[in-house]
């Protein structure tokens, strides 16, 4: 079964991955009920239009990307029945509708498949019945031609004609790995006969498309030519091989292009090497290198067979549903209740200032310019204003190594940046985004400078990742248009933005924001406004949790390794050494002054800067770094938990606990005051002993669950409309793997009841850190799911 590039986007193990957004066919609504016509065209099928010239045209039809559905392909046998029944029919081209041949299976049909509830054909049906003994095993010969799409399920019905004629630009890819599947129509057996097993084995391993050239000197395809040429091209090559002057190839039988036992297994020993190191938790791609080999060694036939049964056992795993709803969780971003059902237009932004050229304020620049947005960097002194100018020029030119841009285009690209030091050339922007450090009274004055310098209809957006935007916008009378814009770093590669709404922002000026965040490829996710939004909000327990363990006897170099084997992309003290201790504390700040109940007080990271240990940009952290950055443990971190133990009373030597007992308030480091651990309470020398022996499970719960539980409180306080919206906030905001569903749909996976008692037990000996929210609590009495919709957003905490 295969699956459209466009309709699964790029999510992958990657948090960097890029976005798109294509919709499915859905029902046309005619007086609130859909016609038994418009039933019929939602569900797709193929048309046969019979020429002069003997050859059947047979077109798939359904929008907006062809995509296949069960109805389609017992269409398109249908007409291929036909098409060998009729005398007048000499040959068979295929095609697809509207300049799109097809984008692949309908994904919306997966939930039916997966529960039992649609209606499956027999056993092996398309790819046997229709696509290998109807289609290519024919007495008359079939060319597929090719425009726009050819993905997944729609390029394996290509693959079963026996020539393929397609434009230069046209995409042609197996992408069904992203779904936590592999393809299921022969995709599987045809294209490693088609273009090589190891290019065959990258384009499903790496669900990378090829353009319609690529794909012509593979083999893939047998000619290109321009849209306008195409059916009639394609007609002229199935008359050719009628008569006899072009080839009539079976590609499932087709063997030059593989090679010989020993190097394939070779081939297949590497691409299984690469696999289990760069994405060991997934068994699908394994099991489809299990699959190729399966047709190279016992025949295509045999191949068939096993790639119908493994995926069948794919479609029903749990790395499917996960990857299934994170699909659908993407796509649903964009639908915003009482904003986007308004019926509003986003209005046109043809220019945008950003103030601040840091790393954040460079990126979004880069961004912005990379989408052909006209953009003014502000900074406060030629000095600052040329490095952040720099940043966004080595930016793009990293780019043109890779590739990615051409010299020319980079040039085009860069030209669209001015640099400036006052407000003066902001007269005209249509939006500015503020990306200044995290400092309240300097964003209240850019804010009031705005206000003066910039038109009335101008949106004013601030990148601030944990300021309360009321508070940034106090000094104003612009709160209507006030609204968060929150990227995260590197801002022109990660691909979240965080869509900030104040309860004053006009549904308008969000319309706007989310039709930017599209066009510079971003996935936008609207939230509410408090303290962190949503994803900040959300992981503060994450680093907190790690650090109470540690303080507590867990080895941290083992709470990394456990985190990064879960499927992070690193564990949270590599992520604090990233980010810098600087910002961690600022932001842990905001968290420990807004939510005092809950929060854990480490002394960890105040102790390791007052000897100038700050993270990767010092060279030291909680790892040693390298002239290439490449981190290694550092034995003398030990001595700054011990003292932190010391502090906090969680040593183990009842001398020190003695020592320390007494110590209230709070205590001053340098230039930094840190409240004392809110752990009231000394730990017994059994205690310690057992978080010095955790499991890896329980490492993962204990840092997790409290991230879940403050989740819970972001659902049912309304700063996330959907539960969805989280999931895809922590899969691409903070690198959460996709194939676990996003944190809500794992917390799922795990039961609310469960949750709820292990936080509950965690709380007696820790305290409030760990107490389970009253959301939680209900959900876990009810023996609910945490993600069903809360009917009245509001504050239960």
């Amino acid at each position: 079964m295969g699956i459209s590039h466009t309709q699964t986007g790029t999510i992958s193990t990657d948090p960097r991955s890029d976005a798109r957004s294509v919709v499915s066919a859905s029902l046309r609504i005619a007086g609130g009920k859909a016609t038994v016509k418009e039933k019929n065209m939602a569900k797709g099928t193929t048309t046969i239009d019979v020429g002069a010239d003997g050859v059947a045209l047979i077109t798939i039809i359904n929008p907006p990307v062809n995509s296949l559905s069960f109805d389609v392909l017992y269409s398109l046998k249908e007409s291929y029945d036909q098409a060998l029944r009729r005398d007048d029919v000499k040959a068979i081209v295929v095609t697809g509708a509207k300049g799109k041949f097809s984008g692949g299976f309908d994904i919306s049909a997966f939930g039916g498949v997966q529960t039992g509830k649609v209606d499956q054909p027999k056993p092996g049906y398309i790819s046997i019945d229709v696509l290998t003994d109807t289609v290519e095993a024919a007495r008359k010969p079939s060319v597929a031609a090719i425009d726009g799409l050819a993905l997944g399920g729609g390029l394996e019905v290509a693959m079963a004609c026996h020539a393929r004629i397609s434009t230069p630009t046209a995409q042609l890819g197996l992408p069904e790995l992203q779904l936590g599947i592999i393809p299921g129509f022969g995709g599987t057996q045809r294209l490693p006969r088609l273009v090589g097993i190891s290019k065959a084995l990258e384009m499903m391993l790496t669900s990378k498309p090829v353009k319609g050239t690529e794909a012509h000197g593979l083999g893939l395809v047998d000619s290109l030519v321009s849209p306008n040429e195409l059916v009639s091209s394609a007609r002229r090559w199935a008359l050719d091989m009628v008569e006899g002057k072009r080839p009539w190839v079976a590609s499932l039988y087709k063997t030059d292009k593989l090679d010989s036992f020993g190097e394939a297994r070779e081939i297949f020993k590497f691409g299984r090497a690469q696999v289990r190191r760069q994405a060991p938790n997934l068994q699908h791609p394994l099991v489809c290198i299990d699959v190729v080999e399966t047709g190279i060694i016992s025949g295509p036939r045999a191949g068939l067979w096993k790639e119908f049964e493994s995926f069948q056992e794919l479609v029903r795993s749990d790395t499917c549903k996960s990857l299934v709803h994170i699909f659908f969780a993407q796509r649903g971003t964009t639908k915003v209740p009482a904003v986007t059902d308004l019926g509003l237009k986003p209005r046109r932004v043809n220019k945008v200032a950003v103030i601040g050229g840091g790393l954040m304020g460079s990126g979004i620049a880069t961004a912005l310019v990379l989408s052909n947005y006209p953009v003014i960097l502000k900074e406060i002194n030629e000095k600052f204003l040329q490095a952040g100018l720099d940043r966004v020029k080595a930016n793009l030119q990293s780019r043109v190594k890779k590739g990615k841009m051409t010299q020319e285009k980079f040039e085009k690209t860069f030209s669209l940046l001015k640099g400036a030091l006052d407000y003066e050339s902001f007269r005209d922007v249509d939006m500015v985004i503020e990306a200044v450090i995290e400092n309240v009274s300097l964003k209240q004055q850019i804010f009031a400078d705005l206000e003066k310098y910039c038109p009335p209809h101008c949106i004013l957006a601030s990148n601030t990742s944990t300021i309360d935007l009321n508070l940034v916008g106090s000094k104003t009378r612009s709160h209507d248009r006030i609204i968060g814009a929150h990227f995260f770093s590197p801002a022109h590669i990660m691909p979240l933005l965080e869509i900030v709404r104040t309860n004053k922002t006009s549904p308008q000026v969000i319309v706007d924001l989310l039709d930017v965040g599209k066009k510079i490829r971003k996935t936008p996710v609207v939230v509410g406004n408090c303290t962190g939004f949503a994803v900040n909000r959300m992981f503060f327990p994450y680093t907190q949790a790690a650090l109470l363990l540690v303080e507590h006897g867990t080895d941290l170099y083992l709470i990394d390794k456990a985190v990064t084997k879960f499927g992070m992309p690193m564990g949270p003290f590599r992520l604090v050494d990233l980010v810098g201790f600087g910002v961690g504390v600022a932001t842990a700040m905001q968290f420990i002054e807004n939510f005092p109940e809950r929060t854990y007080k480490s002394m960890v990271i105040p102790l390791m800067q007052e000897d100038k240990r700050a993270g990767e940009t010092t060279r030291k952290g909680f790892y040693l770094y390298d002239d290439k950055r490449k981190a290694r443990p550092d034995p003398e971190v030990k001595k700054y938990i011990e003292k932190a133990r010391s502090i906090s009373g969680v040593s183990v030597d009842p001398k020190v606990r003695h020592r320390w007992r007494g110590l209230s308030g709070s205590l001053t480091i340098g230039c930094l005051t840190i409240i004392s651990s809110s752990v009231s309470h000394f730990f017994s020398t059994q205690h310690f002993q057992q978080l010095a022996k955790l499991s890896e499970k329980d490492i993962i719960e204990m840092i997790f669950l409290p991230v879940v539980n403050e989740a819970c409180r972001v659902f049912a306080e309304g700063i996330a409309v959907k539960a969805a919206d989280l999931d895809i906030s922590s899969v691409m905001g903070m690198g959460f793997p996709p194939y676990r569903g996003g944190i809500m749909f794992w917390a799922d996976s795990l039961g609310s009841k469960y949750i709820y008692t292990r936080l509950e037990e965690w709380s007696k000996t820790f305290g409030g850190f760990f107490k389970p929210c009253a959301f939680l609590a209900e959900r876990a009495a009810a023996g609910a799911p945490l993600s069903a919709p809360v009917e009245q957003a509001k504050s239960r905490m």
